[in-house]
């Protein structure tokens, strides 16, 4: 009785009151998405941390099972991705790290990029050549010049392996060298003190390595380890992420910006509010256009547009609404202008402490969008999903 008294006062209630119940004070719808938001993306970077640490004794294990042999030299990982960047668009997140690649003593990388009008999508290969150590050989004489010496005897018994074993044409080659890191890390991962409380297994794949890491109260995490050649001293690399549809090759590498967006996220992240809602406001979008035609690059690309064209003072959590509502007005306007400019190339506002190629720099700016020109249909379609949410 009593719950159907409550119902029927529920129910009976004035007009005015239900109108001031859903006129929710916007800080306070603010702070309510913010709390439903924040948790996961504490929780997400202690894992991270925990993670990078893992991936980084894995690597100095392999370091020591692969010392005194002449092949690839493996660098700190990286850690890239949505949840290096600090945020998680749905579902269990996987945590991707690019491993940098270097050639060992006595050899040498060249790379061989596609042309400057494919930025920032180029392909490349990876050539491998042999290098002159004969100075060092008679300095140190800790390593025998393959350049020189290949006739030897001694240089027989030290045949370059990196060529022979992970090359195809003395081009460095993805599928090899991901197989090399699959079976190295099996049997590193054996050395580890962690081997004894966790289960690891190294998952079927072509161009990378993937893992997945089981606990003992059956908990797990997807990690993928992407192998990298750094172009110069910038942050972008030729890596062995999935290619384009139409590209076989497994002498052919992908170029990457992975590397400087999650160090410009790290950047913001030094100088928005210590509560700001940047991050909050890209996976509520992510969300809301999940199916739609805005992949997740494109909202990326708007949020670091507007970034740096917005004060960072005004990202607080009590901002959260007003910025959705300048994101949306944003991406329509891009969607109107049929222009969505990609972010790191020929942008004057990309901070100098993101690391580019100069090319990157120089280029002219590159339109997204510019393929709405020639499909008005999908343009009017983006722009009904757009108004929808």
């Amino acid at each position: 009785d009593s719950d159907e008294l409550e119902n029927g006062s529920h129910n009976g209630s004035s007009s005015s009151e239900e109108e001031e119940e859903a006129a929710v004070n916007e800080w306070d719808l603010g702070r309510f998405l913010m709390q439903q938001m924040q948790l996961p993306v504490v929780h997400l970077a202690s894992i991270c941390k925990v993670v990078e640490a893992l991936v980084e004794n894995l690597l100095h294990t392999c370091h020591v099972i692969t010392l005194g042999t002449t092949l690839l030299h493996l660098e700190p990982c990286i850690g890239v991705g949505s949840a290096f960047e600090g945020w998680n668009p749905h579902g269990d997140p996987v945590y991707s790290l690019l491993v940098p690649l270097k050639p060992p003593t006595g050899h040498c990388f060249h790379m061989e990029l596609g042309i400057a009008g494919e930025l920032p999508s180029r392909r490349g290969r990876v050539r491998v050549e042999l290098e002159c150590v004969c100075s060092r050989q008679r300095l140190l004489g800790d390593v025998q010049c393959s350049l020189h010496h290949a006739e030897d005897e001694q240089g027989r018994d030290q045949d370059p392996c990196l060529l022979q074993c992970l090359c195809s044409h003395s081009y460095l080659d993805v599928e090899k060298t991901a197989r090399w890191l699959q079976l190295l890390v099996t049997n590193a991962w054996l050395l580890l003190p962690a081997s004894h409380r966790c289960h690891l297994t190294v998952l079927p794949s072509l161009r990378s390595c993937k893992l997945r890491l089981e606990n003992v109260s059956r908990r797990a995490l997807a990690i993928e380890l992407l192998l990298g050649v750094q172009q110069g001293d910038s942050g972008v690399f030729l890596t062995s992420q999935e290619p384009e549809a139409g590209v076989s090759s497994s002498t052919t590498w992908q170029e990457s910006c992975a590397v400087p967006e999650v160090l410009f996220f790290r950047l913001m992240a030094k100088q928005v509010p210590r509560d700001s809602c940047h991050l909050t406001c890209l996976k509520l979008f992510v969300h809301l256009l999940e199916g739609t035609a805005f992949s997740t690059d494109c909202l990326k690309t708007v949020l670091m547009h507007l970034l740096t064209v917005t004060p960072l003072s005004g990202w607080h959590t009590g901002d959260l609404l007003g910025r959705m509502d300048e994101f949306l007005q944003y991406l329509q306007h891009c969607l109107e202008e049929k222009q969505l400019h990609h972010f790191l190339l020929g942008n004057e506002r990309v901070p100098r402490e993101v690391p580019l190629p100069l090319d990157f720099r120089t280029a002219n700016p590159l339109n997204l969008f510019q393929h709405l020109e020639r499909e008005p249909e999908a343009c009017a379609q983006a722009l009904r999903e757009l108004r929808e949410v």
